[in-house]
């Protein structure tokens, strides 16, 4: 499996009350198989026989019900000391999960909960970009001109602005609002190198809503996975849409995850 490059959102997982609820409705979804960890609490998740993601159960009934990602990094040690240093927090020191890798998780000044991952023997996705595997993310913040600023001392990112959706061909934003999305060191900052994004948390979202990460899932056709995911017991946050990338839609599973979708941009088949 090849490594993933510095920076690079390189794993997701989602944390749930009921795994096997939770089997039942991304299998349903996505397709996916599952194999159960080794007398773990959780089940990696395959695509077309590639690992894509896992779902665990909840250690704690207080933790947020919530789908996590984590960046590849190639010293974590060094990454945890430049997140503190930089204005966030470590919320998981690093720890090694067996021969897999060691992992961290911190939370960066905005207040949106991320993962690190220090590959071993398991070095993240074995697909991505493509139908039932993971393909984006973007933080939720109330604070982008610091979160900006964070991302880019801690993981390189160089960013671009682009027109907030509904906006095609306007102005371009001035910087720190509307989205940007964010390429990783050593590369030229566009939408063909980017790897991740960040949005701001406007006055139409509740005031309550904490800023988070939100990721997204390939799939052939975002209207029918939606109407699936409704069918499932999940909910529709955000109906589909189309933007310059494609159709996405934002969902919630039947234990209130909230994840989205995404039909890339091209005639359907």
């Amino acid at each position: 499996m090849a490594a993933f490059a510095q920076s690079a959102p390189c794993w997701v997982d989602v944390q749930l009350s009921d795994l096997e609820a939770g089997k039942r409705f991304y299998g349903g979804l996505f397709g996916w198989t599952f194999r159960a960890g080794d007398g773990m609490p959780f089940a990696d998740a395959y695509s077309d026989g590639a690992l894509v993601a896992a779902l665990a159960a909840k250690r704690d009934g207080r933790m947020p019900t919530a789908w996590g990602v984590y960046f590849a990094t190639e010293d974590i040690l060094a990454t945890v000391a430049l997140i503190r240093k930089s204005g966030g927090q470590v919320i998981t020191d690093p720890v090694r999960a067996g021969r897999a890798g060691v992992l961290a998780q911190a939370v960066d000044p905005g207040g949106a909960v991320f993962g690190l991952w220090q590959a071993g023997e398991r070095a993240g996705f074995e697909k991505r970009n493509a139908p039932g595997a993971f393909c984006w993310t973007e933080v939720y913040t109330r604070q982008p001109e610091r979160v900006d600023a964070f991302y880019e001392e801690v993981f390189g990112f160089r960013g671009t602005d682009l027109a907030a959706p509904g906006e095609p061909g306007g102005p371009e934003p001035e910087a720190g609002t509307g989205l940007r999305t964010w390429s990783p060191p050593g590369t030229e900052p566009g939408e063909e190198t980017a790897v991740a994004g960040r949005a701001v948390l406007t006055d139409a979202y509740p005031e309550m809503m904490p800023s988070y990460f939100l990721s997204y899932f390939a799939v052939t056709d975002c209207d029918r996975a939606a109407g699936t995911a409704v069918h499932l017991g999940g909910r529709i946050w955000a109906p589909p849409f189309d933007v310059p990338r494609g159709r996405i839609a934002v969902l919630q599973d039947d234990q209130g995850a909230v994840f989205a979708v995404l039909e890339p941009a091209g005639p359907r088949s």
